[in-house]
């Protein structure tokens, strides 16, 4: 029996996979949650066969939660499931070890398909996500950008953004300067936006 913990912040999403693999045999469904916070904690309680993850959660976001559980629990195996498969998530989806990365449009057998493949120590990436990805230019930004970037992503003021990462003010006006400069756009809140559509965020 494989056994699965499954997080995803929609409800009626979550359920519906709950019954979906429900029907599946060899497959029981151990816990379900609606926070990547949550999806760590279970799983350390539960240690589970297969973690199932959305990547967009409360808490913690499902990469995030993936990278946790890569380090504290090894041994098992980690899916993505997203509506977004932008180019940079499944890049940081494969470096914190997730061996399967489907997005949500695929058929609801293929879950089971991929649950079972990555059990048995396979590995399954939507092939046209997989494509985008190798299509997909590589992030110009440093990492000193991204990560002003980040913490101005709920439009804090520079002070509070220098405050948090150690920096004066200036220093956090250029990196931000830098990366609206680098993705072409006209201001910091623009330049958020197109990291995280690409992924980089």
């Amino acid at each position: 029996m494989i056994r699965v913990l499954l997080a995803d912040d929609h409800a009626l999403i979550r359920e519906a996979l709950v019954l979906l693999l429900e029907t599946e045999d060899g497959i029981e469904v151990v816990a379900d949650v609606g926070r990547g916070d949550e999806a760590v904690d279970l799983a350390r309680k539960l240690v589970p066969d297969v973690a199932v993850l959305d990547i967009d959660m409360p808490g913690l976001d499902g990469l995030a939660a993936a990278e946790r559980l890569a380090r504290e629990l090894p041994a098992c195996k980690l899916v993505i499931v997203t509506a977004h498969g932008r180019p940079g998530n499944l890049r940081r989806a494969m470096g914190a070890g997730v061996r399967g990365f489907l997005g949500k449009d695929a058929p609801g057998a293929r879950l089971a398909q991929v649950i079972r493949q990555v059990f048995d120590g396979a590995r399954y990436i939507d092939p046209q996500l997989a494509a985008d990805a190798l299509a997909a230019e590589e992030c110009p930004l440093t990492p000193r950008e991204l990560d002003t970037l980040r913490a101005a992503a709920d439009g804090v003021p520079i002070s509070r953004i220098a405050r948090s990462l150690g920096l004066s003010e200036g220093t956090v006006r250029n990196y931000l300067s830098a990366a609206v400069t680098k993705l072409g756009v006209d201001n910091r809140h623009a330049a958020v936006r197109a990291a995280r559509d690409l992924g980089w965020l």
